[in-house]
């Protein structure tokens, strides 16, 4: 059974940085997609970054349009991790950041982790 442990959340003044990193126990397929999505208060989750694996080497990432050029992923495919590097983060980005694996057709979900960012 796979499972995903997030860390690195907390608290931030706008401006600020902050990473996150998810852990995935179990197996993961050739052919997977890797991401991160966060939900305010009173809205819905929404994909923040992803990375989706092909059977070879290739990989295809993709951003929401308000974190684009602040926030970066990646993956390390040895360790199992996908972390998000949150740079010039503003109040909007306030939301529990959660670690998403689908393959299979399987979506599976991280316990969440808060950020603040405030001033």
């Amino acid at each position: 059974q796979v499972q995903l442990a997030e860390s690195g959340g907390g608290s931030v003044q706008p401006g600020g940085s902050l990473r996150l990193s998810c852990e995935v126990s179990g197996n993961i397929l050739s052919f997977n997609t890797m991401g991160w999505y966060r939900q305010s208060p009173g809205k819905q989750r929404e994909l923040v970054a992803d990375i989706t694996k092909g059977g070879g080497r290739e990989e295809y990432v993709e951003y929401v349009d308000s974190v684009k050029g602040r926030f970066t992923i990646s993956k390390d495919n040895v360790k199992k991790t996908v972390d998000l590097q949150m740079n010039s983060l503003k109040s909007e980005d306030t939301a529990v950041y959660y670690c998403m694996l689908r393959q299979s057709g399987i979506l599976t979900w991280g316990q969440g982790t808060q950020v603040t960012v405030s001033s």
